[in-house]
């Protein structure tokens, strides 16, 4: 048993999340792997892996049992999200952003509105997450979508960029600003727009350099009606479901970033096991060896951390921000580290297209990006030392 075989022991699962796992496991291999490959030349959204994903009940993972989920624990979903990741970095993202855009929904939302709109995810649904904007990246407060209210229904007109599952989603978590609330922080508002409302409209699809199977579209708002009755907690609730939100999403993240990783330093052992030079193996090369200990070492301390965050969630904390900062940039800039050290070590062949750590390289490299900039994360970090 390797070190992060013992990490992501299955030891700390109850039988039924033991049993999932080790199918997500075998689905990974036997179908979601073989394929990434194609959807990565291609582009093509993996609709195979999605219906795969969902014959397996896998949103029932994040999903309260009392709708339909099967309400399991976040150590199980983070294993899922980075056992997916290891097979196909886009298929991972697709499902992770499922979670991503229904958590505020199973946090904040009413009664009502949890019965209404979480079973359509547990049955296999999509959903995205919906705050970015050409003019608000990681500044969410300059957002410019606004919800206007018009009696029982809100009307949108905006747009969103760099939204993943956007032309796929059956519901969007939406995040704009209240017309009747003048100040740009209390006025932002969250709602739950859903898929064929007139006037939604995907306006394009990116051209990635990595994850390329994953849509990731621009959406256009032009007075778009919702019902009152998706508007999640009140007027200008919004950045505080936002942020809340956000401290879930990014230890995912992080659980995304180190599938990717594990998978390129999967790779790496392997080839410089086999692959000789000078009449001996790679990995016999003494500075080889220090570079791989490195890499594993580094690997080992971020799972740790991920695994520390999750205890955080599961216990019901809600200061846990810095954690998750710490976990998705530290996950994420390994995640670039390790997938440039194994194209070094494939040499040549690692730039090419045959072998999977090029793919993975470019896949690496956005997560260093999402869910915050890792200069942002930083700052984060850093600023929560300032004394008050």
């Amino acid at each position: 048993m390797s070190i992060f075989d013992r990490i992501w022991s299955l030891d700390r699962l109850s039988p039924e999340e033991r049993m999932l796992v080790n199918s997500v496991a075998e689905l990974c291999e036997d179908k979601i792997k073989p394929r990434a490959q194609h959807y990565d030349v291609t582009g093509e959204f993996p609709w195979d892996n999605v219906h795969a994903i969902n014959e397996l009940g896998l949103n029932g993972v994040f999903i309260p049992e009392e709708y339909g989920g099967a309400g399991l624990s976040f150590f199980t979903y983070l294993h899922c999200v980075r056992l997916i990741s290891i097979a196909c970095a886009s298929t991972g993202i697709i499902w992770a952003t499922n979670c991503h855009a229904m958590k505020p929904v199973i946090d904040f939302a009413t009664e009502e509105q949890k019965q209404r709109l979480l079973p359509r995810i547990a049955e296999g649904g999509l959903a995205s997450l919906c705050i970015t904007e050409p003019s608000a990246g990681s500044d969410a407060l300059g957002m410019r979508t606004q919800f206007k209210p018009d009696g029982e229904d809100i009307i949108i007109n905006g747009g969103k960029t760099f939204i993943t599952n956007g032309d796929a989603a059956d519901l969007y978590l939406v995040f704009g600003k209240w017309s009747e609330i003048d100040d740009p922080k209390k006025s932002i508002s969250v709602l739950v727009l859903e898929k064929g409302t007139p006037g939604l409209e995907v306006v394009s699809k990116e051209d990635k350099m990595g994850h390329r199977a994953s849509s990731t579209c621009t959406l256009s708002f032009d007075d778009c009606r919702v019902p009152r009755a998706n508007l999640l907690c009140e007027p200008g609730d919004g950045l505080n479901v936002l942020l809340a939100s956000l401290n879930k999403s990014r230890p995912s993240v992080a659980a995304h970033a180190l599938g990717i990783a594990s998978a390129a330093f999967q790779d790496a052992v392997g080839y410089i096991n086999e692959r000789k030079q000078s009449g001996r193996r790679i990995l016999e090369f003494q500075g080889i060896q220090f570079m791989l200990a490195d890499l594993a070492s580094e690997l080992a301390l971020c799972d740790n951390w991920l695994m520390h965050v999750a205890d955080l969630v599961e216990s019901g904390s809600t200061d846990f921000a810095t954690e998750a900062s710490i976990a998705k940039q530290r996950a994420s800039d390994l995640a670039m580290k390790v997938t440039t050290e194994a194209v070094q070590l494939f040499g040549g062949y690692g730039y090419c297209k045959d072998y999977r750590v090029e793919r993975l390289m470019r896949d690496a490299k956005i997560t260093q990006i999402w869910e915050g900039t890792n200069q942002v994360h930083r700052q984060v970090i850093g600023r929560s030392f300032l004394q008050r």
